[in-house]
């Protein structure tokens, strides 16, 4: 028998399998409202006919089912097994609890006594509703982060790599320890930091990501801690940090190096007491968060040079990771090939079927300084000017197909290095600079990327050295104003 109802937008889905009518009847008509659908079974087979034709959130179950002969605790099982996202409730007319252990071990959400206090019994369905809510939500997110990670993208081939994931699905069991990630630009440090969160106990709570290098340090505390309302002439209302939307899950924070020195004081005293103050507030926020850093740079050199505070430095990297670049996992390379070439076929709907074998030894040779994201970038290119079923040497971008063979491993040493002379520090970072400027054909950006530092640094160099693209530093200027 069901149980009328007409909600005008139902967001709970309850059945009640009980043997007595006036009890299905008067628990149909006490929960039924306009958020909430009520159904009702006499006994097992007919609610497992309900939970297989429609979506039910949560179960009334009684104990014993005496018109069909049937045990409460078997039905649960039968349940549980079909439908285990679903909560069930036991109800017992007997007063005693000696199958509430059995109950519990079989998957049952709570166990109450009859008569029914229906505003008691209420709250709880409010507080089990919350509950399933919650879950579903950890299984969307779970089945999403499956999707992305499920079909093992970060390849592992080379020995460099199998070593990084044997080490990385160690520390994804920890719920705290804080990791340092190092690798160049472009290497996969963030697809590292979201397995490390996907394989982790946090994986129900979010993934916030920074990077610490791409927003002004004016506008990176605000960012990182939040801020209270008329704390600065902007702050019109009160706004969460990024620490408080990652409360229960885990805050990557990528070009570690580029956070300003007051606010890795700042940084250090939440890593310790896990609280911190919005700016412009009085009151401590408490939140529960793992971290996970990432650099380009040697953090060890930038502490040596008074830019990095050691304390942090140690507290960050209690387990340190190194993302090899590409050039040393060549191995990997034809696999993602096959992974990018997939991706960007489905994206533009075409059919590019493979690489040619002169292609692809060029493709391998290769040094890729921008590693995994130029790689990535570089075959989007291919697949979208190939006019063929295979990319071949012609397709190729000219800084490749132009590029002879081994010329990446054949470059003389810096010509500014000259025998009975060493240069200063400026004169090294001046020529560097011009150097990267050149490589790149002026584009900033890019030229920042092979550095390891960022655009904003970049720029203020630029003009203090007063380079521009193109200007390289010959070995005879060194040493002139």
């Amino acid at each position: 028998m069901s149980a009328e109802s007409t909600p005008v937008t139902p967001t709970a889905q309850i059945l009640v399998v009980d043997d007595e009518e006036s009890i299905r009847v008067s628990l149909a008509e006490g929960l039924t409202d306009e958020r909430t659908q009520v159904a009702t079974a006499i006994g097992g087979d007919a609610a497992m006919r309900i939970l297989a034709e429609r979506e039910i959130d949560l179960v009334l179950l009684d104990q014993r089912l005496g018109a069909t002969g049937e045990d409460g605790l078997e039905v649960l099982s039968r349940i549980k097994q079909a439908h285990p996202d679903v909560i069930v409730v036991m109800m017992t007319a007997y007063g005693q609890f000696s199958s509430a252990v059995e109950a519990t071990r079989r998957g049952c959400f709570q166990y109450l006594a009859k008569p029914l206090d229906l505003h008691q019994l209420r709250l709880l369905i409010t507080h089990a509703l919350s509950t399933a809510a919650l879950s579903r939500a950890v299984h969307r997110q779970s089945e999403r982060q499956r999707r992305q990670f499920g079909a093992d993208p970060i390849l592992a081939e080379s020995p460099a790599m199998q070593r990084l994931l044997s080490s990385l699905d160690k520390v994804a069991r920890s719920r705290t320890a804080t990791v340092l990630i190092h690798g160049e630009t472009g290497s996969g440090k963030e697809l590292v930091a979201r397995r490390i969160h996907y394989l982790s106990p946090l994986v129900g709570g979010p993934f916030v990501d920074l990077n610490c290098g791409a927003i002004p340090d004016t506008l990176l505390e605000s960012e990182l801690f939040g801020h209270e309302r008329g704390a600065f002439t902007d702050a019109k209302a009160a706004k969460e940090g990024l620490f408080e939307l990652a409360h229960g899950g885990t805050l990557f924070l990528d070009e570690i190096a580029e956070m300003p020195g007051h606010l890795q004081s700042k940084l250090l005293r939440v890593l310790e007491s896990k609280c911190f103050r919005r700016v412009g507030g009085t009151r401590d926020v408490r939140v529960e968060v793992r971290i996970l850093a990432a650099t380009n740079r040697d953090l060890l050199t930038e502490v040596k040079a008074g830019r990095f505070r050691e304390d942090l430095y140690y507290r960050l990297s209690v387990v340190p990771l190194q993302v090899p670049p590409l050039r040393e996992r060549q191995e990997d390379i034809r696999g993602l090939l096959r992974v990018f070439l997939d991706h960007f076929n489905r994206e533009m709907g075409h059919a590019v079927r493979g690489v040619t074998p002169r292609a692809e030894e060029r493709l391998i040779a290769y040094a890729w300084p921008g590693n995994v994201r130029e790689l990535k970038n570089t075959v989007e290119q291919m697949v979208l000017m190939c006019s063929g079923a295979m990319i071949d040497e012609d397709d190729l971008p000219d800084t490749i197909r132009l590029r002879h063979p081994g010329a990446q491993r054949s470059r003389k040493p810096n010509e500014i290095f000259l025998p009975g002379r060493v240069p200063t520090m400026e004169e090294v970072e001046r020529a560097a600079i011009a150097h990267a400027l050149n490589e790149t054909g002026g584009n900033r950006t890019r030229a920042a990327q092979l550095l390891g530092i960022s655009r904003q640094t970049l720029r203020s160099k630029i003009e203090r050295y007063g380079l521009d693209a193109g200007d390289e530093v010959p070995a005879s200027e060194i040493g002139t104003p």
